[in-house]
């Protein structure tokens, strides 16, 4: 798998990056074994998490992981704090006490002293960002963040983020941005994607399939085996099940047709060679999905066709 750098950083991380929202939750402990085994064999490097996924045990189940199926330094492992659910109410945190206590607990389930990619999760209003990026600059002073990145800010609060860090060489440099992207999804090339471009930061894509919409799973109905069915993800997949979203997949599937290939393997290239982007993450429930997932490696997409997708996708 080809492996790209992030931004101006020493960080080189595979274009295809291995996300784990449902590790410990819907995908257990053999599935995650099994996606993980697969992924390490097709010479992918990054591992996506977060605190909050599965309320730990998706971290839990990647350091249980670590012990048996790589060498720690094998693996890119990239985590994230500032959003938690207390009494299943989504609070956002971004003070430095509550990050750093959060870091702590996210080393302590992964059974490692460092993460390589440390990120704060969204924005928060409530914090001051001096408070927040104080944070970063402690893990990554301390050694237990070797680079330190934000995910889902905008673009002025990505830039006003990057300048600060870049402002003094004994701050953290940020590394990394990771927001959603997808052909469903394109906000970001607002601003996002200039901010990155300008200030030489990598950007993670994430929900590239635009949350498994642009599979074509969701055409006639929702199945009773998707995420779209479950309690938890149900309004997560809910915003792109709308005509709109049914357009563009339906371009997706015809390209896909014509070339050979399945609308997963077309959207998903579509954002992974996108420009700026260092690495769209993937994810799976299982290890079946996730081989289907990486056959994406073998794929280039004609200029016409992802010209075509740009039109038809491009809602500004």
């Amino acid at each position: 798998m080809e492996i790209r750098r992030a931004g101006n950083t020493g960080l080189q991380i595979s274009r295809l990056g291995l996300g784990t929202m449902t590790w410990g939750r819907d995908t257990d402990t053999h599935e995650a074994a099994e996606q993980m085994r697969s992924y390490l064999e097709a010479g992918g490097n990054f591992i996506d998490t977060a605190a909050p996924y599965a309320d730990g045990d998706a971290e839990r189940v990647i350091g249980g992981l670590l012990e048996t199926l790589c060498k720690r330094d094998e693996v890119v492992i990239a985590t994230k704090a500032g959003i938690s659910f207390p009494q299943g109410v989504r609070t956002v945190d971004n003070s430095r006490s509550f990050l750093i206590s959060e870091l702590d607990k996210s080393l302590a389930r992964l059974g490692t002293d460092y993460v390589d990619l440390w990120q704060v999760h969204t924005w928060d209003n409530a914090v001051p960002l001096d408070d927040t990026l104080s944070a970063l600059d402690y893990a990554y002073t301390s050694g237990k963040a070797r680079y330190v990145g934000i995910s889902n800010f905008n673009g002025w609060q990505s830039a006003r983020a990057i300048t600060v860090q870049g402002s003094n060489t004994a701050k953290a440099p940020i590394a990394t941005m990771q927001n959603e992207y997808s052909l469903l999804n394109r906000e970001v090339e607002r601003e996002v994607i200039d901010c990155a471009r300008a200030l030489d930061v990598g950007i993670l894509a994430w929900s590239p399939l635009g949350r498994g919409v642009l599979t074509g799973k969701y055409r006639s109905s929702i199945p009773a085996d998707s995420r779209g069915a479950t309690p938890h993800f149900a309004n997560f997949i809910a915003p792109y099940l709308n005509p709109e979203s049914a357009r563009i997949v339906e371009a997706v599937v015809a390209a896909a047709g014509g070339l050979g290939y399945s609308p997963l393997e077309v959207a998903l290239a579509w954002v992974r060679d996108a420009p700026g982007v260092t690495s769209a993450i993937v994810g799976a429930r299982t290890g079946a999905q996730l081989r289907g997932i990486l056959t994406v490696e073998e794929i280039v997409l004609p200029e016409v066709v992802r010209t075509a997708l740009d039109d038809i996708s491009r809602v500004f």
